[in-house]
Order: C-alpha cells, then sequence, then structure tokens
C-alpha cells in the first residue's frame, strides 16, 4: 500500500503550486476546474501527488497538534542539505535541522501555514 495523493485546499492555487514546485520539482499532472468551479491542480510525480483546491475565501491551517486534525505532511527526502538550501534561497523560514534516530529533519511552513517535514534517514 502507498499513499497517491493528499488533497489540501489553499488560499491560491497558483502561488502555492508555485511553492510547491520550487521545493520539490514537482510537475503538474492536471490543471483546471472541479465540478463545483474551484480552481484546482495536482502536482507531483508519476506515483504520487498534492491536489491543491482553492477556498472560497481567506485562511491558514491551524498549527495545534493538541487538537484534532492535520499536523503536518512529511517528506523522505536524499539530501536534506540541499533541500536547506532551496528553501534558504526562497526566505523560507526553516527549524534547525535535528538529529534523531534513525534519520535527521527540518519543518517549515508553506503559504496557508501547513506544516511541511522533511526527513533523512
Amino acid at each position: 500500500m502507498r499513499i497517491e495523493h493528499v488533497n489540501m485546499t489553499v488560499s491560491d492555487v497558483a502561488a502555492s503550486a508555485d511553492f510547491y514546485r520550487q521545493v520539490f520539482g514537482f510537475e503538474t499532472r492536471w490543471e483546471g476546474l472541479t465540478g463545483s468551479g474551484l480552481r484546482a491542480i495536482h502536482l507531483g510525480t508519476d506515483d504520487s501527488y498534492l491536489s491543491l483546491f482553492e477556498a472560497k475565501g481567506p485562511g491558514s491551517a491551524p498549527a495545534d497538534y493538541g487538537s484534532v486534525g492535520f499536523n503536518h505532511l512529511g517528506f523522505v527526502v536524499e539530501d536534506l542539505d540541499a533541500y536547506r538550501g532551496t528553501l534558504d534561497r526562497m526566505g523560507v523560514a526553516v527549524q534547525v535541522p535535528e538529529d534523531y534516530d534513525p534519520g535527521r529533519r527540518l519543518y517549515f511552513f508553506d503559504p496557508d501555514g501547513i506544516e511541511i517535514e522533511l526527513v533523512e534517514y
């Protein structure tokens, strides 16, 4: 079993798509309107992708580990330092990479406050 996609509602599909393309090099798999007329885009690889839907109004994701809900999205990466360099060039604030058993990780937030974890094993 594997996760095929994650569906997220964002405030601006174009801005979020640009952000995830810059960080991960994702390709556009599909782009258009949903049946209800919302802008949407699928970004990723042949195996998995992010499905981004544009919200009807402004907002941000709550960052509250004490409440029921989505906490963060985690990606395994080959070279954490290379991603850290990309995020630094983009001006994205990151937590200092942490060493832990069995690897290293760092966290940052996307334009809507959705927390992203990168882990290198």
